[in-house]
C-alpha cells in the first residue's frame, strides 16, 4: 500500500479513510476422504483505506480482525482467528455520470497471520487421535465486485482462494500407534459479504 501511495500521481481522484466488515462462509477441504471441513459462518471488521486514480482505476486496502469456525469431522470445531491484510486493484464503473454511484471489480493478494489458537487436538470415532496446526501465516488471493453509493458506501462480495496450506493434520491410532502427516489441500475457501464506509 505505501508503494502504492508513493507512485500515485498528482492528478489522483483521492485518498478516502473508513471502516470495512462484514460476514464469511468458509470451507475447509483435507487431502484424506474422511476427513472434511463443513463451512461455519464468521465475521471480520477494521480500518480500511482508498486511493482512486485516473480513468476509474484505483487502489484499496484494510487491516481486518477476522474470527471464523469450521466444522471438522466427528462434529469438532475449530475457531481461527487471523489479522488479514488484503490490498486490491479495482477498476470503478459510474452508472451515471457526476452521480458518484457505480460497480466496481477488485482482484489482489492478502497475508494472514495467525493471533489464535495454532493447534486443535480431537479423538475421532475411529479412535484415531487428530492434531490439526495452524500455519502461522497464509497467502491468498481476492476476487471480488460490488456496488458503491455516493462515494461514501460500498455493498459486495469477495471470494478468497488460499495458495498455500491452512496447516498441517497428524492423525494416530490409538492401538497401533501409526501415523500420517497431511500437508495437501488443507486450504480453507470462504465467501465474503462486505460493507465499507468511508467518511
Amino acid at each position: 500500500m505505501l508503494l502504492c501511495l508513493s507512485v500515485m500521481p498528482a492528478d489522483a481522484q483521492g485518498l478516502s479513510f473508513g471502516v470495512k466488515g462484514g460476514t464469511t462462509r468458509s470451507t475447509l477441504k483435507f487431502d484424506k476422504d474422511n476427513f472434511f471441513g463443513k463451512g461455519h459462518y464468521g465475521w471480520f471488521i477494521g480500518p480500511s483505506l482508498k486511493v482512486g486514480l485516473p480513468l476509474g482505476f484505483g487502489v484499496d486496502g484494510a487491516v481486518l480482525y477476522d474470527q471464523r469456525e469450521v466444522k471438522i469431522v466427528d462434529e469438532q470445531t475449530m475457531k481461527i482467528k487471523q489479522i488479514s491484510i488484503p490490498v486490491n486493484a479495482r477498476f470503478n464503473l459510474a452508472l451515471a455520470p457526476g452521480a458518484g454511484t457505480g460497480l466496481y471489480l477488485a482482484a489482489g493478494p492478502q497475508v494472514a497471520f495467525n493471533v489464535g489458537d495454532s493447534e486443535f487436538k480431537w479423538t475421532s470415532k475411529d479412535s484415531y487421535e487428530n492434531t490439526f496446526q495452524l500455519k502461522k501465516s497464509t497467502f491468498s488471493i481476492n476476487l471480488g465486485a460490488g456496488l458503491y453509493l455516493l462515494k461514501m458506501l460500498e455493498l459486495g462480495f469477495a471470494y478468497n482462494i488460499e495458495m498455500g496450506n491452512t496447516g498441517d493434520i497428524t492423525w494416530s491410532s490409538l492401538t497401533d500407534k501409526s501415523n500420517y502427516k497431511s500437508s495437501d489441500e488443507t486450504k480453507v475457501k470462504t465467501w465474503k459479504l462486505q460493507a465499507t464506509i468511508y467518511f
